[in-house]
């Protein structure tokens, strides 16, 4: 289903002082690019805000005046957009995925839009998949009846559209606008039992790679290779691993098969590798008692 997605990022962030919000960084990562991450396969996705360095590009909108309030920005977002349905999201969004934006994009299908409902049962606008002519009928409605757009809230644009709820995740709308919020996203990335995820996803990210990533397959290769031939060469053999899968993808290969013949194919030669040093071991005339 195509989408364009419209990112609000010029709050003025006064929880946080005044602090550059969507730039502050949670698991290494600014704010604003794991949003956009989440919403990697948007046709066109417009930033409302002022320009940044971001991991992906994007077009740039400003609404008029700065800091005219979300319907303004969602106004000037709408403007640099063409598809019929847009995911409008807060740039504050650290554990916003991809599964969570597609829900919310089906949502949207039967109805003028779908929006996420947090886990205390609380609708979530700006974590929102809409029909891009209602919003702008309303807009235009909201125009006419007050003379602008500066300072209006978004309940006032959402109110009267057929909207549909979706469950997410628990965390899908956890934001982050106090301090207190940004060091709760930032523990809770590093908490037990979902580091390991949370990193491997940030790495793919960082990389540009969008790949289904077997990580029990590359932490068994990992330790065979460890424990059937000397600890460096864990690391160093992934790595070539990778590399390998690489070719053969280049080749034509399924990313994702090549990865998992390449970490087979190494895991062997690590058993093998550590079977001869095993059966060198037992042999009586090594240590000389034959």
């Amino acid at each position: 289903m195509s989408y364009d997605a419209i990112v609000l990022a010029g709050g003025a962030a006064r929880r946080l002082g005044g602090a550059d919000k969507p730039a502050l960084s949670v698991g290494g990562r600014a704010l604003l690019d794991r949003v956009l991450d989440a919403c990697a396969d948007a046709g066109t996705t417009v930033v409302v805000g002022g320009r940044r360095a971001t991991g992906r590009p994007v077009r740039w909108a400003r609404e008029e005046p700065p800091g005219g309030g979300p319907v303004a920005a969602l106004d000037a977002g709408l403007r640099q957009t063409t598809a019929e349905l847009v995911l409008v999201l807060s740039a504050d969004l650290p554990f916003l995925d991809r599964d969570t934006v597609r829900a919310l994009l089906d949502g949207a299908a039967a109805a003028e839009g779908a929006l996420l409902r947090d886990p205390d049962g609380r609708d979530q606008p700006l974590v929102a998949a809409y029909r891009a002519e209602s919003l702008r009928r309303e807009i235009a409605l909201l125009a006419t009846e007050h003379g602008r757009l500066t300072g209006l809230p978004l309940r006032s644009l959402t109110a009267e559209l057929d909207l549909a709820r979706v469950e997410g995740r628990p965390l899908a709308s956890f934001d982050c606008d106090t301090w207190d919020d940004l060091a709760s996203a930032r523990a809770r990335i590093r908490e037990h039992g979902t580091v390991l995820d949370q990193w491997i996803t940030a790495v793919k990210n960082e990389l540009g790679i969008d790949l289904p990533v077997d990580v029990k397959a590359l932490l068994d290769l990992a330790r065979d290779a460890a424990h059937g031939v000397d600890r460096p060469a864990a690391p160093l053999t992934t790595f070539l691993v990778g590399y390998a899968a690489a070719r053969a993808e280049a080749a034509g290969a399924d990313p994702a098969q090549a990865v998992a013949e390449a970490s087979r194919k190494a895991a062997d030669l690590a058993l093998r590798w550590a079977a001869e040093a095993e059966a060198d071991a037992a042999d009586p005339r090594q240590n000389g008692s034959g």
